[in-house]
């Protein structure tokens, strides 16, 4: 992914995965150009993300159950 944009496909979503992945492995420094790069590349990750794949928030009875049933 060359440019910062909106991420309209799934092909450069994967891209955009494989770049943010390369820039977890090798941290920019902060406050340098790279560093920048990978911060607005996170958000649109994550707004491609919430609209290609949102997830429900659970049923509260629900979530409070798993939890009880986790703690035993």
């Amino acid at each position: 992914m060359k440019d910062l944009r909106p991420i309209p496909t799934e092909e450069e979503y994967e891209a955009a995965l494989a770049e943010a992945s390369d820039f977890v492995d090798h941290e920019p420094l902060p406050g340098s150009k790279k560093a920048y790069r990978f911060e607005m590349l996170l958000m649109l990750i994550e707004a491609y993300e919430a609209k290609h794949y949102f997830i429900a928030p659970p049923d509260p009875i629900e979530a409070i159950k798993f939890r009880m049933k986790q703690a035993g």
